[in-house]
């Protein structure tokens, strides 16, 4: 298990399910869309509409890529 990012700040939640534990699993307040006080996940970073999460239950870190605003380009020549 991997310990909580330095960068981790209760401050900066999200509210995604975790792909590995899906501990959202059954919780009436997660499957209604609203915001559970329970199963929240740590934002660490952000470029553009690609952020980057942690669990707090599970630790699992992963980046998802949310849609809104200004899309992610991969690195590379300009188009």
């Amino acid at each position: 298990m991997l310990p909580i990012d330095p960068a981790a700040d209760l401050g900066r939640k999200a509210w995604v399910p975790c792909p590995r534990c899906e501990d959202h699993r059954g919780c009436a307040t997660c499957e209604a869309g609203r915001n559970c006080p329970d199963h929240w996940r740590y934002l660490l970073s952000n470029k553009g509409s690609l952020v980057h999460l942690q669990c707090p239950g599970c630790t699992h870190v992963w980046s998802w890529e949310t849609g809104f605003g200004s899309r992610h380009r991969p690195s590379g020549p300009a188009r």
